[in-house]
């Protein structure tokens, strides 16, 4: 039956009856056809209004767990609804409309009560901001002749992040720039970075009294070093469109290749905060995508990634650079996710390698010829669109132990 027609199977067929009788009752004059068809009408009639006073106005709210779920990741979703009726209320049937960008079975039986809890699951299936809902309920009377369909509340917007992919940890021999966030108080002699003093502790050498503090403070002093170590990592996520399809400058999701490098940049940047990195993330013309996360923070660099949900490519500017100018300066970590390279773009990336510490490149296309990038330094690896990202990270961290190994 259409959605339009209100009638039921067992209404539609009343309701050719009560035509018919009042047909047949005319041609044939027999009168107790045309009260059988007048009862069916009534019958009809009764239903509607009965409909018509139940099942009112109502509120709706929902609550989505997590509230961001990520691209691939289950969310469950509460939805509460409060109804208004003339009359109690009775058992129908609900559905609340799932977006393309979310996959879930959002149906079921609606129980006779005046407020009731709904539960269902979700999937993440699309990045970007999506509506669900409203809240579609369908009821009939009690004769099962009439439906009626209740649209309630207003759609819910739910956020869904990229993807962050477990990512292997960095090569040890990046843990010589310091991979962990520490502050460790030293002896005097031990490198210290800071000169301070602290009050006398039983067991301190004199020679460490430091005279001034003492009396400025007028309790025994002495001298201790304190060295702080805060390494910081940069990730650059290349957004130029030339560099990909044209509709991934239109909207989230609208470009596989585009969608594969987000999801490999907070997947990076996961990793760097969870080896104890500061981390930035910029754009290639240098303009910060989200606030610096701070080493050993990991439901930060989480939460970062819902930043990254509406991300879209942008123009391109006239530098058309890969890295931005400031990375020749970077000495900690860096990686950089990009797309289809150029010669010329390659070129420009073989000078920055040898000043960081561990140089990564991400390249998201089908293919590119990244042989003399790595004869520059860099650890790079081709990452197909909807691949493997925790595979191409792999192949290019084992890069970096061929090289040792040499």
């Amino acid at each position: 039956m259409s959605r339009l027609w209100p009638f039921t199977l067992r209404g539609t067929g009343a309701l050719v009856l009560a035509v018919t009788s009042f047909v047949v009752a005319r041609q044939a004059g027999i009168p107790e056809l045309m009260y059988f068809g007048t009862l069916l009408v009534a019958l009809l009639a009764g239903s509607a209004v009965v409909l018509l006073l139940t099942r009112g106005a109502g509120e709706v709210t929902r609550a989505v767990s997590p509230d961001v779920p990520e691209v691939g990741a289950r969310a469950e979703v509460v939805v509460r609804a409060g109804l208004r009726s003339a009359l109690p209320a009775s058992a129908g049937r609900w559905s609340d409309v799932v977006p393309a960008g979310l996959a879930g079975r959002a149906r079921g039986s609606f129980p006779a009560a005046a407020a009731v809890e709904l539960r269902y699951d979700v999937v993440g299936a699309a990045r970007g901001i999506h509506s669900l809902g409203p809240l579609e309920v369908t009821t009939t009377d009690p004769f099962g002749v009439l439906r009626r369909r209740l649209r309630l509340g207003r759609p819910t917007p739910v956020t869904v992040a990229p993807a962050v992919i477990d990512l292997a940890a960095l090569p040890s021999a990046s843990g010589e720039a310091g991979g962990t966030r520490q502050t460790a108080a030293l002896q005097l002699g031990q490198g210290a970075d800071n000169l301070v003093a602290r009050p006398y502790a039983p067991g301190d050498s004199m020679r460490r009294i430091h005279w001034r503090a003492t009396a400025h403070r007028d309790m025994l002093m002495v001298r201790q070093e304190e060295q702080e170590s805060s390494p910081a990592a940069t990730v650059v996520l290349d957004r130029a469109v030339s560099r990909w399809s044209p509709a991934a400058a239109l909207a989230p999701a609208s470009d596989p290749a585009f969608e594969t490098a987000v999801s490999a940049c907070v997947s990076v940047l996961a990793r760097l905060v969870h080896e104890g990195y500061t981390v930035d993330v910029v754009d290639s013309d240098g303009t910060l995508l989200v606030d610096p996360v701070e080493g050993g923070d990991d439901v930060e660099a989480r939460a970062a990634a819902a930043m990254f949900a509406t991300l879209t490519a942008r123009p391109d500017d006239e530098s058309r650079r890969v890295l931005p100018a400031s990375a020749a300066a970077l000495l900690g970590p860096l990686v950089v996710v990009t797309g289809s390279l150029t010669p010329d773009d390659r070129a420009g990336l073989g000078s920055t390698a040898p000043r960081s510490s561990l140089a990564v490149l991400l390249a998201v296309a089908e293919h590119t010829e990244l042989d003399a990038l790595r004869h520059a330094g860099w650890r790079a690896s081709t990452l197909r669109p909807r691949g493997d990202i925790a595979e191409s990270w792999d192949a290019a961290m084992e890069q970096g132990y061929a090289r040792v190994d040499r």
